[in-house]
């Protein structure tokens, strides 16, 4: 194996830059040198803790720009895309800066004594990033363990590494301590093994398949160690047929095209109650040949290219006999470029139950509202989810029906810093964001004072 990582821009299919790949020992030196600077920063008053989060966020708001360079270049997001995301880093920052302060146990009544509780930080925390999203997924993890008075060290996705080794340039700039915040650059098999078997490393985040969320999960119980695993999804948008059929139309592409498809929301099942069916269809083309695809450096440009040439066949591979409706445009030529796609598909095909992770979406009709939550749960996965209806009553009916951790009705939003975000079944274990996330990242320990 190389000793280095070759970077590649998904819009121009050409290598840029070469990253130094981690060995076992980069890896091991790093998790001591978070031993050692987490019992520092642990120490802290809570309130110096804040203000060093708080300055963290100023410097990576004053940085924006580049790190939204960086994701165009090495990601293929679009720049407004890329600019929302830096800032979203500084807003999660901001916003667990506050936690420091609020890390408040309990007094609880006994008898003979008093109890008290208090939150314990694990010490060491291990994040493990995808390359979807590699500035904000980052954040959701190391900005709260920060928060809760943990060290991190965190493992970008070899495909998409650049911005998250800035950020941990960036925290150095903002004060943080040396060795509290590292990113290490390197394989699955050694950085990301070695955080599940590393004693020293106390939790795992990870973020990525379920395939390999599941082995990450059986190597930390082997350690009896905790994990949060964000997973994958084959989320549901639900158009029942008193919705409003040209907004929710309107809207559909976003939800499933943003990012090229490459997200674990993703609503790609499309169901369309069946008096409406043919209606929501018309109303759906002319919003996805409008989606326009193209060069990422374009603010007119939705949506970007697929990662890699391998993804980009794999994505193809879903159409094989499939049933096109319509596509949407696409660049030819160099880049790894595909067009959005609908597609008109039954429940039991791959591509209504499989995660595609590309701009391809199934649509499928559905008869009433016990239809509907039927197949919109017909998956292993459960991770997001929209519903569309007028019906205050349905909405709610159907929204608690639907087994998923994130639903958004007559919109389709997954992810805010305040809320909470993680999936059901297939789709994950725990919780990210919120105003829990930190404690998510301690120990409660409980102490009894004898007064008697």
């Amino acid at each position: 194996m190389s000793d280095t990582i070759t970077l590649v821009n998904p819009a121009t299919g050409r290598a840029f830059r070469e990253i130094p790949r981690a060995g076992l020992a980069e890896v091991d030196a790093a998790i001591a040198g978070a031993v050692a600077a987490q019992r520092t920063w642990a120490a802290l008053a809570p309130v110096a803790r804040a203000d060093a989060l708080r300055s963290f966020a100023r410097v990576v708001e004053a940085h924006v720009d580049e790190l939204a360079a960086l994701e165009v270049e090495n990601s293929g997001h679009p720049i407004g895309s890329a600019r929302w995301e830096a800032s979203h880093v500084a807003q999660v920052l901001n916003y667990y800066a506050a936690a420091p302060e609020r890390l408040i146990g309990q007094q609880i009544p006994v008898a003979g004594g008093l109890d008290v509780t208090f939150h314990e930080p694990y010490g060491v925390v291990g994040i493990i990033v995808p390359w979807n999203f590699p500035m904000t997924i980052a954040s959701w993890g190391f900005a709260p363990a920060l928060a809760a008075g943990n060290a991190v060290v965190l493992k970008p996705a070899e495909l998409t590494p650049l911005t998250a080794v800035r950020l941990g340039e960036l925290a150095l700039e903002a004060g943080l301590p040396d060795g509290l915040f590292q990113v290490v650059t390197g394989s699955g098999s050694v950085v990301g093994q070695r955080f599940v078997s590393h004693p020293d490393v106390r939790k795992v985040v990870f973020t990525g398949s379920t395939e390999v969320g599941t082995d990450v999960a059986a190597g930390c119980a082997r350690m009896l160690k905790p994990v949060t695993l964000e997973l994958g999804g084959k989320s549901a948008n639900i158009v029942f047929a008193d919705a409003d059929l040209e907004r929710a139309a309107a809207s559909a592409p976003g939800s499933v095209f943003d990012n090229a498809g490459q997200d674990c929301c993703a609503r790609s099942r499309l169901l369309v109650e069946r008096s409406v069916y043919d209606r929501f269809l018309e109303l759906l083309e002319p919003a996805v040949q409008a989606w326009r695809v193209g060069d990422p450096a374009s603010p007119d440009t939705d949506m970007g290219p697929l990662i890699s040439a391998s993804h980009r066949d794999t994505v193809a591979g879903f159409l094989d006999g499939a049933d096109v409706a319509f596509r949407g445009a696409a660049p030819t030529g160099d880049g790894f470029w595909f067009a959005p796609t609908v597609v008109l598909a039954s429940p039991g095909d791959r591509l209504a139950q499989d995660e595609v992770f590309g701009p391809v979406v199934a649509v499928l009709p559905f008869d009433d509202e016990a239809d509907a939550i039927r197949l919109a749960n017909d998956t292993i996965y459960g991770l997001a989810g929209s519903l569309w209806t007028e019906n205050l009553g349905r909405a709610v009916r159907v929204a608690r029906g639907v087994k998923s951790g994130v639903l958004s009705v007559n919109s389709h939003s997954s992810v805010r810093y305040a809320t909470p975000f993680g999936g059901m079944k297939a789709s994950g274990l725990g919780r990210e964001l919120g105003p829990d996330a930190a404690e998510h990242f301690t120990e409660t320990k409980n102490v009894f004072f004898a007064t008697d």
